[in-house]
């Protein structure tokens, strides 16, 4: 389970923000503090905390004095600013800081998990002892944690199919294949597989080898959610 701090001044969002936590798989809300100062007593009584939700506009000072004061007593923590602070030199301090996602209020529950999916995903593939193959398996691991753009999809996908068939593989534990897939999404076969092999390319989705009996020659691709 990856444990989470939320850390927000309004109580009403604060709970909301923890119970939609304590919802996605994977994730529990350990604790919620209101306060830069209760940010630091939680970390320290239910250490380890691997995510931090933090609100950057704090009673008692400003959340990215709150990234800086964690790295200098050694907590490791990441963090997900969730923030109506628009300013962009806000934005450069908070990369700086090590703020992995940066979230805008006001936000739905859909854009959260989304966030924490791609956190998860990213976390995952990160999780793994050795070292990374290559570039290519880095450049996978961090684009994990970009949201795309409409303006990055290639000429001919569109956005809400794109989203449909993220969906459809993010809710099939087997995989699919360019087949179903198409079925799923009301497009050409074809079609279908534009799409998964851009997921592939943009590190939200993996592809592998489907083969038949022994003996028999390779069915084609399945592929699979990171």
């Amino acid at each position: 389970m990856i444990r989470v701090l939320v850390v927000e001044d309004d109580p009403v969002v604060a709970d909301a923000h923890a119970r939609y936590v304590d919802r996605t798989p994977g994730f529990t809300a350990v604790a919620v503090a209101h306060s830069r100062a209760q940010a630091i007593r939680a970390l320290d009584a239910h250490t380890p905390v691997d995510l931090i939700l933090l609100d950057l506009h704090l009673p008692d000072g400003h959340g990215l004095q709150l990234c800086a004061a964690l790295r200098t007593t050694g907590h490791t923590a990441d963090v997900i600013a969730v923030t109506s602070a628009r300013d962009l030199a806000v934005v450069r301090q908070a990369v700086t800081a090590g703020v992995v996602q940066y979230l805008l209020k006001p936000f739905g529950a859909a854009a959260l998990g989304d966030r924490l999916r791609q956190y998860a995903r990213y976390r995952d593939s990160l999780g793994r002892d050795g070292e990374a193959l290559g570039q290519d398996e880095v450049d996978r691991a961090l684009a994990l944690l970009r949201v795309p753009t409409r303006t990055s999809l290639p000429k001919g996908l569109s956005p809400a199919t794109l989203d449909t068939l993220a969906t459809a593989l993010r809710d099939a534990p087997d995989g699919l294949s360019a087949t179903t897939a198409a079925t799923a999404t009301g497009v050409s076969r074809i079609t279908a597989r534009r799409y998964l092999e851009h997921l592939v390319t943009t590190g939200r989705a993996t592809r592998e080898p489907r083969y038949g009996q022994v003996g028999r020659p390779e069915l084609g691709y399945r592929w699979r959610d990171t």
